[in-house]
């Protein structure tokens, strides 16, 4: 603390781990004296809602899981209206065709053998296997590895490649051989160590399938009205357009020192929360904790691209919420949403498609007009033949989705332990991709700081 006995903290990244955290921080300590340091000229990082074609869209993510409750629990709180989606059916591109993703699927793991047997993604020798696989003896979970890995040893390749890499890519931009089971789905990884059965763990954690209320929700006015109002809610001064460039130990807590050479600024603090992705934190990080610097210098990430369209009213398009596309079908794109069919709003059609997956940024390096023509040629490729649009955007979002390799949770538990006291990680790059999951890990780290330096 500082000589008046408030304390004084440093939130360096304005997305919504850095505003979770910081509003934790004025929850927890009200007289605190936050500081939020954004290098981008806006709040939100991923989560970026802006004006198009005669209505307002999402950029970057769009939607949240309901069954974790934070990001629920933070919009209720601040009074937002939340819209469900008007439909959660989507299809899945395989064997030249658009067919119904099978209900009841943990990351494309059947809970429901039936329900993927009449989705016709797989064959029929391919699901009898499937069908085999809960009585199939096998060793209990022991170490980290790969859940595509692993789900082949159980389910043989189609079911990877046509459904499980497709619904990974989705979430991570990357590889179902590559993303660790702990990390993408620990529960899951706590269930195979008691059962070898990958189908049985997940019916075992999804239940009997019967829910109440929408899987997901979206903010009626944009995701950025939830960023704005955590922001303004946490009452923390914040600093936009001024990248963080240092780190330093100072006898009574740290120093950042943030902006350009000529206009740099030091902001002064009792603890600091780096709430950025994981190569920016290494690099700040490399003085003052070099061990910590060194495990997430190690996290790998995935740029990616979002193409959206608004087409002539009256264009037919295939039903359901979208289509998403395993990379063994050999096509740049990696999921198509049908924006506006998928929440229901009337008006112009609006899709979006997704391109980028981890290892092949090259796609991403084409202008703008160019992957708008890839779009279109892939949409084709899939059977969906759309008008010319009436307008387009490209959002490009370079190194935006953290790659969970196996062995993060290791790599992760390293950084932490190594971390010194008054400092603490948040964000996508550690402790899950999802906005819930995201504004946990601020939250989280906030608990740190606080309960190490602060309350005693």
């Amino acid at each position: 603390m500082n000589e008046r006995g408030v304390s004084r903290v440093a939130v360096i990244g304005g997305g919504i781990s850095g505003l979770a955290a910081a509003l934790r921080v004025r929850d927890l300590m009200p007289s605190a004296r936050i500081t939020v340091i954004e290098g981008a000229g806006r709040l939100g990082g991923k989560l970026y809602t802006d004006e198009f074609a005669y209505g307002r869209i999402e950029l970057g993510a769009e939607a949240f899981l309901v069954r974790r409750p934070e990001a629920k629990r933070l919009a209720d709180r601040l009074g937002l209206a939340l819209d469900a989606p008007a439909t959660t059916q989507a299809s899945v591109f395989t064997d030249e065709a658009l067919r119904p993703l099978p209900s009841r699927t943990m990351l494309g793991i059947p809970a429901d053998l039936t329900a993927l047997a009449q989705s016709g993604v797989l064959g029929p020798a391919d699901v009898a296997h499937v069908n085999d696989e809960p009585d199939r003896p096998g060793p209990l979970l022991r170490e980290d590895i790969a859940v595509g890995v692993l789900a082949r040893q159980r389910f043989g390749n189609a079911l990877v490649d046509r459904l499980m890499d497709p619904l990974l890519g989705g979430v991570y931009a990357g590889f179902a051989d590559e993303i660790s089971v702990r990390a993408a789905l620990p529960q899951l990884a706590a269930k195979l160590e008691h059962t070898p059965s990958m189908v049985v763990g997940a019916r075992s954690l999804m239940g009997s399938g019967v829910t109440s209320g929408p899987v997901f929700n979206t903010v009626h006015n944009g995701l950025s009205a939830l960023v704005e109002l955590v922001a303004a809610t946490s009452g923390a001064d914040i600093r936009l357009g001024l990248p963080a460039r240092e780190l330093q130990r100072r006898p009574d807590g740290w120093r950042v020192i943030v902006g350009m050479s000529r206009e740099r600024q030091m902001v002064e603090a009792d603890s600091v929360i780096i709430a950025c992705p994981a190569r920016p934190a290494s690099r700040l990080l490399r003085s003052v904790a070099p061990h910590a610097a060194e495990s997430l210098a190690q996290i790998e990430y995935a740029g990616v691209a979002l193409v959206t369209f608004a087409l002539p009213p009256g264009t037919s398009l295939p039903p359901g919420s979208g289509v998403l596309v395993p990379a063994a079908a050999g096509l740049d794109v990696k999921a198509v949403t049908f924006s506006s069919q998928k929440w229901g709003r009337e008006g112009t059609p609006i899709i979006r498609a997704s391109l980028g997956r981890f290892g092949q940024e090259r796609v991403l390096a084409r202008d703008d007009d160019g992957l708008a023509e890839l779009v279109i040629r892939d949409l084709l490729a899939m059977g969906i033949k759309v008008p010319t649009p009436i307008a387009t955007h490209v959002q490009r979002w370079g190194g935006a989705l953290p790659q969970y390799f196996v062995g993060h949770l290791d790599r992760l538990e390293q950084a932490r332990r190594a971390l010194p006291e008054g400092l603490a990680i948040a964000g996508a790059g550690y402790d899950g991709v999802g906005i819930p999951a995201c504004i946990a890990s601020g939250q989280r780290a906030a608990d740190q700081i606080l309960t190490r330096r602060v309350i005693r």
